[in-house]
C-alpha cells in the first residue's frame, strides 16, 4: 500500500469539519480529492458504483440517515438528487462535520439546480506541491514574506535542470509519486486525452476534438503569457466565439486558469488582459510533447515553464495562507513594467513576486519591483525575485532574491 502524503488542505478540512456541516472538495481531475476526503470520513459512499447508488436513486433522504458521519459522497454527480438530500439534512440539523462531497466540477455549472449555496462550502485542491511530494512541512511563501522571515533555500536545492525536471513531473499524484520515465509521460498524455474527449463532452457537449486540441496546444505555448486571446485562437485556426467557448470549457475542467490583471486608482494605464496558465506545468510537457532537453534549448518555453511551475506552487499555498491573498499579475501598457504575480493581502497590502531563469539576479533585475514599491509606499509589503541559484540575499530595501526552492523549504531547518 502506498504511503499517504499529507496535503496542504488536510488541516483545513479537519478544522472546517468542526465548524461546518458540509464541505465539497473541488479540483482538477486526478489530484487526489477522494483519497484525501476519505481520511476525514467515517463512511464512504461511491455513487458511481450502481449497487451503492441504488438506494440514493430510490430515496436519497432515507439513504443518508443510515451512515455514520462524516459521510463522504464520492462522485456525487452520478446521483445529482443527493445534493437536494444534503440540503434538506443540513436545513434540518446544521451540526458540524456531517457531509463531504467529491466529484465532477459540474456542481455549480447549472445554477438553477444548485441547492448548496450557504450550505455546502467549497474547498479547492490543486495538484501536489513539491513540499507535499517531499513530505516537508513548510509555510506559505506569502506568510513568510509578511512576517519578515528569511527565505532560505530548501535542502538539496535543484539546479536549473532539476527545476525543469520537477516542472515536467508536475503535481498529479499518480505520475509524481509512483511513475517515472515512459510510464509518467504516457500517463500525463492520457490525462490530456481524457480531458479533451470524454470530460469535455460531459461538460460542454459535442466538440471537434482536433480543433480543441489545436487550441490547447496554442494555449500551452502561451502559458504564463499576457497574450491577446486573438493570438491564441488565430494560431489554432478558430474564431473568437469558438475560442471563448473552449476557454470556458477548459476553466470548468480546471485545466487552465486566468490570473486577472491587478488595478489600482493610483496607477494608470495598466493592461486589463489576464495572464493565462495551464493549471500544472506537467501539462505543458504533455500537450507539446516536450522533454528536459527541448525545454533547456528554448528560452521562451523555459521561462514559461518556470513561471507556470511557480504559479502552481503559489496557487495551492493560497488556499491555506493566513494572509488570505488574492493573486493577480501586473503589466503596464506597452510592457514598460511587468510583474509575474501581485498578491493582494488584507488591508490592501501588496507582495510582488517575479520568476527569473537566472542563478544570480542583480540590482538591475529589481526595476519593476522598485517601481511598484515607489508607487505604493507603505502598502508595499515586500518583493521577491525567485531564481534558479542556491543563495538568498537582499537586493535593496524590501526586495530579496531567493531560490525557487524556498517555496518548499522547511522554515525550521538549520
Amino acid at each position: 500500500m502506498n504511503e499517504y502524503r499529507e496535503r496542504l488542505v488536510d488541516p483545513l478540512l479537519a478544522e472546517l469539519l468542526t465548524e461546518l456541516p458540509a464541505l465539497m472538495v473541488v479540483g482538477p481531475r486526478a489530484v487526489g480529492k477522494t483519497t484525501t476526503a476519505i481520511r476525514h470520513a467515517e463512511s464512504v459512499v461511491r455513487l458511481d458504483h450502481p449497487g451503492e447508488a441504488a438506494a440514493f436513486q430510490a430515496d436519497p433522504d432515507a439513504a443518508l440517515q443510515v451512515f455514520d458521519e462524516p459521510v463522504l459522497l464520492d462522485e456525487w454527480q452520478a446521483v445529482p438528487e443527493v445534493l437536494g438530500a444534503v440540503k434538506r439534512a443540513v436545513d434540518a440539523t446544521a451540526r458540524p462535520g456531517r457531509f463531504l462531497l467529491t466529484g465532477s466540477v459540474r456542481a455549480d455549472l447549472d445554477v438553477a439546480t444548485w441547492p448548496g449555496t450557504g450550505r455546502v462550502v467549497r474547498v479547492t485542491m490543486y495538484p501536489l506541491t513539491v513540499a507535499e511530494i517531499l513530505g516537508v512541512r513548510t509555510r506559505p511563501l506569502l506568510d513568510r514574506v509578511v512576517a519578515g522571515d528569511h527565505l532560505a533555500a530548501a535542502t538539496d536545492t535543484p539546479d536549473l535542470r532539476g527545476y525543469v525536471e520537477l516542472a515536467l513531473t508536475g503535481g498529479f499524484p499518480e505520475p509524481a509519486l509512483r511513475l517515472g520515465g515512459q510510464g509518467r509521460i504516457r500517463w500525463l498524455e492520457g490525462l490530456v486525452d481524457q480531458l479533451l474527449t470524454r470530460d469535455a463532452r460531459e461538460i460542454g457537449g459535442p466538440r471537434d476534438p482536433a480543433r480543441l486540441r489545436r487550441y490547447v496546444e496554442a494555449y500551452a505555448l502561451n502559458s504564463a503569457g499576457v497574450t491577446d486571446h486573438k493570438t491564441i485562437f488565430d494560431a489554432a485556426g478558430i474564431n473568437r466565439k469558438t475560442a471563448d467557448a473552449y476557454e470556458r470549457l477548459l476553466e470548468n475542467l480546471m485545466m487552465v486558469e486566468r490570473l486577472p490583471a491587478w488595478s489600482s486608482n493610483r496607477l494608470k494605464r495598466l493592461t486589463r488582459r489576464p495572464k493565462r496558465y495551464l493549471i500544472d506545468p506537467s501539462l505543458i510537457g504533455a500537450v507539446l510533447r516536450l522533454d528536459v532537453r527541448a525545454v533547456l534549448t528554448d528560452g521562451d518555453i523555459l521561462g514559461r515553464l518556470l513561471d507556470t511551475f511557480v504559479a502552481a506552487q503559489l496557487r495551492a499555498q493560497t488556499v491555506v495562507s493566513s494572509t488570505r491573498p488574492r493573486l493577480f499579475h501586473l503589466r503596464a501598457e506597452q510592457g514598460r513594467h511587468e510583474i509575474d504575480v501581485v498578491a493582494e493581502l488584507g488591508g490592501g497590502r501588496i507582495v510582488a513576486i517575479e520568476t527569473k531563469a537566472t542563478s544570480a539576479p542583480t540590482g538591475a533585475d529589481t526595476r519593476h519591483l522598485r517601481w511598484l514599491s515607489e508607487q505604493l509606499g507603505d502598502r508595499f509589503a515586500g518583493g521577491v525575485i525567485l531564481h534558479t541559484g542556491p543563495s538568498t540575499y537582499e537586493l535593496e530595501s524590501g526586495i530579496v532574491a531567493a531560490p525557487i526552492s524556498t517555496l518548499w523549504a522547511d522554515p525550521e531547518a538549520p
